[in-house]
């Protein structure tokens, strides 16, 4: 759980949230509040770098006080309290996994990089051109010289990685999601870091790559905006 807030938020000096990590340029607010639950029970809270401190502590004790999770539809035990002392209008919650060595991609996949992308991302995937150099390692499932499925790294520091996956639709529910996600993962404990997933605790589609892999579920993170 450190290091999945590690990759997806930048920190200050005094681990206060400052932005969302994004690898491409430009800067989104992180938001005002981290949770991070574990099915071990310890927790991993972080809050934004202008909140006052003596809410942080007060959310602090609260968050000691969460109980470790068994199922990701868990919400947190001090929802309400949480909500009301930042007056906050909407949380986000998912599932956290740690995609095993085991996971083995069973198709052909390929890197795709600035030197071959003009090759793969048209009929689709054209947006990404921009993001290439940036969102490395990114491994596709290519479809008549096309790709339809792309993995890529869209969270990293040097110890992890988190996963991006983007499947065209009309190519959705092929189980081509789980062979990108494999090969990123393979792609990127190459260079030397941990690849991590995670999703929403409504996107049922994340959640079934996630089984198919048989990912490590290692907790449920919760953000306030």
């Amino acid at each position: 759980m450190e290091l999945h807030v590690e990759a997806l938020f930048t920190h200050d000096r005094n681990m206060r949230l400052r932005t969302i990590n994004e690898p491409w340029p430009g800067e989104t607010p992180a938001p005002q509040f981290f949770l991070g639950r574990t099915v071990e029970g310890t927790t991993v809270c972080r809050f934004r770098y202008d909140l006052p401190e003596q809410l942080v502590e007060q959310m602090k004790l609260l968050c000691a006080d969460e109980p470790l999770v068994t199922d990701f539809r868990t919400k947190p035990k001090h929802l309400t309290s949480y909500m009301r002392l930042l007056q906050g209008e909407r949380f986000t919650m998912g599932p956290c996994f740690l995609i095993p060595r085991e996971a083995e991609p069973t198709m052909q996949v390929v890197s795709v990089t600035r030197e071959n992308m003009l090759n793969y991302l048209h009929g689709g995937f054209e947006w990404l051109i921009s993001e290439i150099d940036y969102a490395q390692p990114c491994i596709a499932l290519v479809i008549g010289n096309r790709a339809v499925s792309i993995c890529r790294s869209v969270r990293i520091t040097s110890r992890a990685h988190e996963a991006g996956l983007e499947t065209l639709e009309t190519f959705r529910g092929r189980g081509y999601a789980a062979e990108v996600v494999a090969g990123w993962a393979k792609a990127v404990r190459e260079v030397g870091a941990i690849p991590l997933y995670s999703t929403f605790w409504e996107n049922s589609a994340s959640q079934s790559v996630a089984r198919k892999l048989a990912l490590n579920f290692y907790g449920v993170n919760f953000t306030i905006l």
